[in-house]
């Protein structure tokens, strides 16, 4: 792939980085890095990346600190950003799918994986910035040319993930979608995570939605689907 997309790496193992940089920029991409959380938002602070490579474990300031701050930036909300960590336990990845992140990859990985994962993530932000009609369902609105949400006409910040997940089960105009069929249309063909990692990003976009959370309904057993929240909801629960 030859792109001319800049990548932020974020990874205080010096080694790791420089194997990060060598590989990305064979790939065709601008490469920054930053060995610390502080560093990290400065190099942020100058240049927005297209996309932020984020290891958790930081000094000063955590991975997951780090993408809390990105995200509740207005300039760099929509940034995406796959963590990296040594720790593989679902409870750890949870916690950084809950804080914005987009992807999640735990080390050791292979360079040929991290590479198709990263060109997944920027091809679902470039799908996500195209035009496209204004989607409408209740008190909520959806811009697909914009990458803007409202409810009842106030601005909520969705991550990339939660945009594609909240779209697609809006576009489906009440139609039951499992979580495959989810994983599928937000994170692309070929990417792999477990349900629980689904059921996270609609708790987090729930929340979100506040007043209209009732719009995204649990189909106990299959999946997700969205529908006005006067909708009867007999098979459904509000809760994952």
């Amino acid at each position: 792939m030859t792109s001319s997309k800049q990548i932020l790496v974020v990874d205080d193992e010096r080694d790791l980085a420089e194997l990060l940089v060598y590989n990305l920029k064979r790939a065709g991409y601008d490469v920054v890095t930053a060995f610390n959380g502080r560093a990290a938002l400065e190099a942020i602070g100058g240049r927005v990346p297209d996309l932020i490579l984020l290891d958790v474990m930081l000094p000063e300031l955590s991975g997951t600190e780090v993408a809390s701050r990105v995200r509740s930036n207005p300039q760099t909300a929509n940034v995406p950003i796959i963590m990296l960590t040594a720790k593989g336990e679902e409870v750890d990845q949870i916690v950084g799918l809950t804080v914005g992140a987009d992807d999640y990859i735990p080390k050791p990985f292979s360079m040929k994986v991290l590479l198709a994962r990263i060109e997944a993530v920027l091809r679902r932000s470039e799908r996500a910035a195209q035009p496209g009609g204004t989607l409408l369902m209740g008190g909520l609105r959806i811009s697909p040319e914009t990458h803007e949400v409202t409810v009842h006409n106030e601005p909520i910040k969705l991550t990339l993930t939660e945009f594609r997940l909240l779209a697609s089960l809006v576009q489906a105009g009440g139609k039951v979608l499992n979580r495959q069929m989810l994983m599928a249309r937000a994170m692309g063909a070929g990417v792999t995570v477990t349900e629980r990692t689904i059921d996270v990003h609609m708790t987090a976009i729930r929340k979100k939605l506040g007043e209209c959370s009732g719009i995204i309904k649990t189909v106990r057993g299959v999946g997700y689907r969205a529908t006005p929240e006067d909708a009867p909801d007999d098979e459904s629960s509000g809760t994952p």
